[in-house]
């Protein structure tokens, strides 16, 4: 009879140490929305990148398609628990889009065509981690996924890769966005179920 020390689960393996704590796998991707779809024609977006000091620089359609793209491939993570592994997407690096900003920011308040809106700290859009996002598995990205584009944060939970957006606000201070002011955690780390205010 062997003995084993209190508390030892067992060591995951393969696929399942890529899978944050109570997550499940999903072939599929749920679509999830407060409100209306917004549908937003890309002859009218527009992206915009807002210091603390009123500083504004902003991208047409056309000169967003026209800066360096990428391709991050990487695993999603979403607060109501669903993950999905490999995912393949296309845009621009929030480090390309900030290259050129001059700011002393901390903060980042992320907001999008329909109202919605989140936070961040500026760090966790730095550094190749974050990105605003086009196209997913090589086609453009649908409406109902955030197209024509979204904010791309692949590291936190998904409610802050947000939908449809079309700008960022640099700030001094930390303030929520939507589903933050609804009751969701402040950071959302899918590695330590930062799901809800207070976890």
């Amino acid at each position: 009879m062997g003995i084993v020390s209190r508390g030892f689960q067992g060591r995951r393996g393969g696929d399942s140490e890529r899978l944050p704590p109570g997550q499940y796998l999903t072939d599929g991707f749920p679509v999830l929305t407060a409100g209306p779809t917004p549908r937003v024609d890309t002859g009218e977006w527009t992206f915009t990148i807002t210091t603390e000091t009123g500083e504004s620089r902003t991208w047409s359609w056309r000169e967003f398609q026209n800066l360096p793209q990428e391709h991050p491939h990487t695993d999603i993570h979403c607060v109501t628990r669903w993950s999905k592994f490999d995912t393949d997407w296309t845009g621009v690096s929030l480090d390309t889009l900030l290259a050129d900003v001059d700011t002393s920011a901390d903060y980042a308040l992320a907001y999008c065509y329909g109202g919605y809106s989140t936070n961040l700290p500026l760090q966790d859009l730095q550094e190749g981690r974050a990105w605003v996002v086009h196209e997913f598995e090589g086609e453009p990205l649908p409406a109902e996924h955030g197209g024509p584009a979204r904010l791309f944060v692949p590291h936190l939970y998904f409610w802050k890769s947000a939908k449809w957006v079309r700008g960022i606000r640099l700030l001094d201070h930390d303030g929520p966005g939507f589903w933050e002011q609804a009751g969701y955690h402040d950071y959302g780390d899918p590695w330590r179920e930062q799901r809800y205010r207070g976890d």
